[in-house]
């Protein structure tokens, strides 16, 4: 019998929510419907807001923007179901990962807030809802980032050879799959889009630098680039995780200040550019074990320029996407999030220790029945 679930995914980009209908009764997700739905401009702005100054918003604008979310994610979910032409009552639960607002796995006590009510998702589609994955491998001393790698494990290891799985959101994260029966590693590599995205938003009010024609028409500063490569999180060793609180425009503008402030615009995107580039290969080159293969997916995939780049750095490592694996690069985070859901249902764990840092395994999220 079909096993059918939903996946909700909104990163750090902010993009909009990546959803997935799959059927998961057998060892390959079987995708059913895939769209990426918009936030509305009001609503992403609000987000955006909350993201760029997350200590001056009120409780009862979390409140509002908490409910807000949570309508969105569950219109989302209902279009997949709609598009599949299936009935709610055929799904057996979503896996929702929310929108993280802020993600503090060193503060003292560690948290991590994801925001878009559950309830009303499950209340609005009458689907089992899991939420709210990362709390519990924080509350067990882990990071709660990344939550992917399991997945990975499950679906793209190969006997024989090592693959890393590069997601480029708006964090790069990446996931070890060694050849031999050892630990999975994993971690955030540092910045994937979200400086690219944030200094074209600033320099020409564009969200994205499509296949990063900006970036190529720029030339990289070395003593910039020497200086973005110093921060400190690039040299910490795994576990760690990271997002927005760390790797954004103040990051940027302080990095600039008065010694790269009159570089063209053009020069520090292109500079940006090989910081993610050189901060992936770095992580990459530190591992004990030579990559063979590596796959990305997430929205840097089409950043052809980024790609380019990628590959120089690493000459020696095939490179190709997650569509040569069967998963389309847009797909595979919204994907996990539904297969951690039917881990939670299932009783089974959704972390893995050896990436997050967690004391053990655990089942991971919340159930809000329908």
């Amino acid at each position: 019998m079909p096993a059918y679930y939903i996946g909700l995914m909104s990163g750090t980009s902010v993009d909009g929510i990546d959803t997935v209908l799959v059927d998961l009764s057998e060892d390959l997700p079987v995708l059913l419907a895939a769209q990426t739905r918009d936030w509305s401009p009001l609503l992403r702005e609000c987000l955006l807001e909350t993201l760029n100054r997350p200590t001056q918003i009120s409780l009862a604008a979390l409140g509002k923007l908490d409910a807000e979310l949570g309508e969105a994610f569950a219109d989302a979910a209902l279009a997949s179901v709609h598009s599949a032409h299936l009935q709610p009552a055929q799904i057996t639960a979503i896996g929702s990962h929310g929108q993280t607002l802020f993600h503090a796995p060193t503060a003292n006590p560690a948290f991590s807030l994801q925001a878009g009510d559950a309830n009303r998702i499950a209340a609005r589609t009458g689907i089992t809802t899991v939420a709210d994955f990362r709390r519990r491998d924080i509350a067990l001393g882990g990071q709660g980032a990344p939550l992917v790698p399991a997945f990975h494990q499950a679906l793209f290891s190969q006997p024989g050879v090592t693959r890393a799985i590069l997601n480029i959101g708006g964090i790069a994260n990446v996931t070890l799959l060694p050849a031999a029966a050892c630990p999975i590693a994993g971690f955030d590599t540092g910045p994937g889009n979200v400086l690219l995205d944030t200094w074209i938003g600033k320099q020409r009010q564009e969200r994205f630098d499509r296949d990063g024609e900006w970036a190529a028409s720029g030339t990289c500063s070395e003593p910039l680039l020497e200086k973005l490569m110093r921060e400190t999180y690039l040299n910490q060793a795994p576990p760690k995780s990271t997002g927005r609180e760390l790797f954004c425009l103040d990051w940027l503008e302080h990095n600039l200040s008065a010694e790269f402030g009159n570089l063209p615009a053009a020069d520090i995107q292109a500079t940006l550019v090989e910081f993610t580039a050189a901060s992936i290969a770095s992580a990459l080159q530190r591992h004990t074990v030579p990559v063979d293969e590596m796959y990305v997916c997430g929205g840097g995939a089409y950043n052809r320029f980024l790609m380019q780049r990628l590959q120089a750095l690493l000459p020696a490592c095939a490179i190709d996407t997650t569509e040569s694996l069967g998963l389309h690069p847009d797909w595979v985070e919204a994907t996990a999030f539904a297969w951690l859901a039917k881990q939670t249902l299932e009783g089974k764990p959704g972390n893995l220790p050896s990436v997050t840092g967690a004391s053990r395994p655990t089942v991971l999220g919340a159930i809000y029945p329908a």
